[in-house]
């Protein structure tokens, strides 16, 4: 059976209703004051039981995990935000939060921190992170749900994996994609 000339003239019909609709909200956001800005970091943090380590635990319930993402255990951390990957380079910031071992599948662990700038353009504001994060294996990725100073009402989302390290450090790339909101 065919289909009648007006049950196609329907369907592009919604079609370019459903793309102008999509057009017309991402140009609401633009005129509204919204912009889009990428961050590449780079996070320095020395491992949990390391000296100076920047990760301690506040509940530890197991220990047969690596990184101490066993289910039930809470780790709070102060690690820094460097502008790359050398220990060296200027340090333009604090990632300040604690995550909790919350998986009894995969060595993972829900999150929740603040990128906090202490340093550079972005210094005094912070974005605010939430989700989960693997230890091993590929990029994980979690949520923007706000921010402080230049990133108030951010929203968006963080990249990381693991880049290098030492025994007693670990070395994260931080890919962020922000939608800021301009008051």
């Amino acid at each position: 059976m065919a289909s009648s000339p007006s049950s196609s003239c329907s369907c592009f019909f919604f079609f370019f209703f459903f793309v102008f609709l999509i057009h017309a909200t991402f140009l609401t956001s633009i005129a509204s004051g919204d912009d889009y800005q990428y961050l590449h970091l780079y996070l320095h943090e020395r491992n949990l039981g390391a000296p100076n380590g920047t990760m301690v635990y506040a509940v530890e319930l197991r220990r047969d995990t690596p990184y101490g993402n066993g289910f039930g255990n809470i780790i709070v951390f102060d690690n820094v935000l460097r502008e790359t990957a050398d220990p060296a380079s200027l340090a333009i910031g604090r990632e300040q939060g604690f995550g909790v071992g919350s998986s009894l599948a995969q060595n993972s662990g829900l999150t929740m921190l603040e990128l906090v700038f202490t340093a550079g353009r972005y210094n005094g504001s912070s974005l605010s992170l939430f989700g989960t994060i693997r230890s091993t294996g590929g990029a994980s990725e979690r949520g923007i749900v706000g921010g402080s100073g230049r990133f108030r009402l951010a929203r968006g989302y963080v990249l990381s994996r693991v880049v290098g390290g030492t025994n007693e450090t670990l070395i994260w790339e931080l890919d962020a994609y922000i939608l800021r909101h301009h008051q």
